[in-house]
């Protein structure tokens, strides 16, 4: 056994000083050579549930460790006319869970035996620029958290791109979709702060490039109008600590008061007006003032915050959009779908909220025995 392995150390030793001598890379054929199997035996060892035995498959990865072999995913892909590559497409000003967002769908993919390819945008606008670049790199698929126009939609229909929308809908274009309901989040969090009271509403929007500021916007005042309320101070911001501080100051001077309640477009720009309103302008929260954000994002779990908040349930949006680019990319004439998420409320401490179980009147019998309310 010993001196079967030693030739075969031998071998390759011979074999990688013959390959250095005609200064090329080692490939595949010289891992078939060294192995004694063939070059699509070596091919099949590398390619994630191909059928190869046992002993070849160990013979293989023998010789390949034993030449430094690296199979080449571009030589592979002109093979397999598959890059093996997602481009995922976001925006900088996109909100801080997109860490989150791309730690989980890049998990997702490497268990399938694709990588990302990321390309960042300056603004939602520029996405002309970043498709240029896209198509260059002949992905086999597209995760696109960016708005697309109807133009860009037929380009990737043209091309036959498997595409899935992420956070962003096209109401009127049959695209795969996965998304958080952002219009109901607006409309929740507006409906516990006005259970437990709350009646002058300030709100700091985002970036209404944004299709997810819009609708959280939307759905917020939507809400506000049903119930009654007065009309909410509406100030833009861009996602950051800064806009935080700057619209909550922008509101009071609008009100010449200070709000029940200011909800804030992203948990960034809550925090902003939440250190503005304790340690600039001495506001009690959630006293005086409740504040409220969107994502819970790691920041707003923080001690010093504990915001009120509203997480997306993001490993399964991940997965959702994972399944629906493979499937899509598998078999590009599958119908699409859009499977819409909802957020999960996180209390926090930083609005007044009353309990879901005191807002509800017991019911009696006829006996005028309360019956149990169960809450769903």
């Amino acid at each position: 056994m010993t001196k079967s392995k030693l030739s075969v150390e031998q071998c390759a030793t011979e074999l990688k000083a013959a390959i250095a001598g005609e200064n090329r890379r080692v490939t595949s054929y010289d891992v078939a050579q060294l192995a004694g199997v063939s070059q699509s035996a070596v091919s099949r060892c590398f390619k994630p549930g191909a059928s190869v035995s046992k002993d070849k498959h160990a013979a293989v990865m023998q010789a390949a460790a034993l030449l430094d072999y690296i199979p080449n995913a571009a030589a592979r892909s002109l093979i397999t006319r598959r890059s093996n590559m997602v481009a995922v497409i976001i925006t900088n000003q996109a909100n801080l869970y997109y860490p989150e967002l791309l730690a989980e769908v890049s998990q997702q993919f490497n268990a399938r035996g694709k990588r990302l390819l990321l390309f960042t945008l300056q603004r939602e606008s520029d996405v002309d620029r970043v498709l240029a670049d896209v198509w260059q790199y002949q992905v086999d698929g597209v995760i696109a958290a960016a708005r697309l126009s109807p133009e860009h939609i037929a380009e990737f229909d043209r091309r036959r791109m498997p595409l899935v929308l992420f956070n962003r809908m096209l109401r009127d274009h049959s695209v795969n979709t996965v998304t958080c309901d952002h219009l109901e989040t607006g409309r929740l969090l507006v409906s516990r702060l006005a259970a437990a009271g709350h009646r002058q509403f300030g709100i700091i929007a985002g970036d209404e490039e944004l299709s997810v500021a819009y609708e959280r916007r939307r759905g917020a005042c939507e809400r506000i109008a049903e119930l009654g309320l007065p009309a909410p101070v509406v100030v833009p911001g861009q996602y950051d600590y800064r806009s935080g501080a700057l619209g909550l100051k922008a509101i009071i001077a609008q009100l010449g008061a200070v709000p029940d309640a200011i909800i804030c477009g992203s948990d960034l720009m809550a925090i902003g007006c939440l250190d503005s309103a304790r340690h600039e302008l001495g506001i009690d929260v959630p006293g005086q003032l409740s504040v409220a954000g969107f994502d819970a994002v790691e920041p707003s779990n923080w001690v010093s915050y504990n915001l009120t908040t509203l997480r997306q349930p993001m490993p399964k949006m991940a997965a959702a959009a994972a399944d629906l680019l493979c499937a899509r990319m598998a078999h590009h004439d599958t119908e699409t779908e859009k499977r819409v998420f909802s957020a999960q409320f996180i209390e926090g401490a930083t609005a007044r909220l009353t309990p879901v179980g005191a807002r509800l009147a017991p019911v009696r019998t006829a006996t005028g025995l309360p019956l149990p309310v169960a809450i769903m």
